[in-house]
């Protein structure tokens, strides 16, 4: 039973089906825009634990009292009104920009399965008790009693590391070359990476000069996103590990979520290495990554992490294999040098600074 009388004209209100819906959604805004607003790091954080797990069980409860003000309903409709509830809620906090694509296409999942517990929870309340109006303001102060309990910060540390590997039809040295000098990317070429399909802009260009005894990989990237790459360690044709150098206007405000910003709270990435391998006449390419992910909900966010960062290898490994075979296929196809000029190096030097 429930504490309040059902009103039996209520499924001849326009759009009632949606009051649930639109209560659920109202509810997660107010709890993001009001309260969990905080800068990264702090104990009001949008990826505190407290938001993060007891945000949906709130934005649900409320769906399912509202719902069940109007008739009692199923098991099956109170999973799919939590779920539904909460995929609207994040649906508004990003039509409000109060959250951005990247971070809403990432949490979404994890929101309505929450979601879907929390409204089979409340509706368990509504058919067996006769206190669903107390549960319902339990559930709405859950998120604020548990960000005073819970302690704040970034969370544990996890370093994630992913690998992969082509072998291309290349020698060596075309493959180095193409490395050192992906210039002028177009988007058709890597726009199949799952990281850029969901808001993270794509790469224009990474072109590397020679500093000294080592190498800089200038990168470019959408909304005026830029940043180095530098060889930690380095063998010309076969081998260059890269660490990141970011200025303080490397990435613009507002080109990235601040909740996955490179180098920030909850994300970093720690370095990238290309290991190149001769096979005959071709050239197996070998990427791995280091990366760090930080938060209160590590056995989720390293899970998207990874998926992201091998689907990310894949298609840039693909990126330099079609470069790297192109250019060969072309240099190959040219008349054969002059006698004279035959010591001539096939292809130019990485540029010096």
């Amino acid at each position: 039973m429930i504490d309040t009388e059902i009103n039996p004209d209520a499924r001849l209100w326009p759009f009632s089906r949606w009051y649930p819906v639109i209560a659920g959604a109202v509810t997660g805004l107010i709890l993001r825009i009001g309260l969990f607003n905080d800068a990264p790091g702090e104990m009001m954080s949008a990826m505190a634990a407290a938001f993060i797990y007891a945000g949906p069980l709130a934005i649900s409860a409320v769906a399912v009292y509202v719902a069940e003000r109007q008739a009692r309903r199923s098991w099956k409709y109170y999973a799919w009104l939590g779920s539904r509830a909460n995929g609207w809620a994040v649906l508004a906090a990003l039509a409000v920009t109060i959250e951005g694509l990247i971070c809403a296409i990432v949490i979404v999942p994890l929101f309505m399965v929450i979601g879907a517990a929390g409204g089979l929870a409340m509706g368990a309340i509504c058919q067996r008790t006769n206190w669903p109006r107390s549960s319902v303001y339990g559930f709405a102060a859950l998120p604020l009693i548990l960000a005073v309990v819970l302690p704040a910060g970034a969370g544990d540390t996890h370093i994630g590391h992913s690998m992969r590997s082509v072998v291309i039809k290349a020698p060596a040295a075309q493959v180095w070359h193409e490395l050192h000098n992906a210039a002028a990317i177009e988007a058709d070429e890597v726009d199949r990476a799952w990281m850029y399909r969901i808001g993270v802009p794509l790469p224009e260009s990474g072109v590397t000069r020679q500093v000294g005894e080592t190498l800089v990989r200038d990168v470019r990237m959408g909304k005026s996103i830029h940043f180095a790459q530098v060889a930690s360690e380095w063998r010309e044709n076969s081998y260059v590990k890269w660490h990141y150098r970011f200025e303080p206007d490397s990435i613009p405000a507002g080109a990235l979520d601040d909740h996955v910003k490179i180098g920030g709270h909850y994300f970093d990435v720690v370095d990238t290495i290309y290991t190149l391998t001769p096979k005959g006449d071709a050239t197996e390419l070998t990427i791995s990554m280091h990366y760090r992910v930080s938060t209160q909900f590590n056995w989720y966010a390293t899970r998207v992490a990874d998926l992201l960062f091998n689907n990310f290898e894949k298609v840039i490994l693909e990126f330099y294999a079609r470069r790297a075979e192109a250019a060969f296929t072309r240099a190959s196809s040219l008349p054969a040098p002059h006698p004279a000029s035959a010591g001539l190096p096939r292809q130019a030097a990485l540029p010096r600074t």
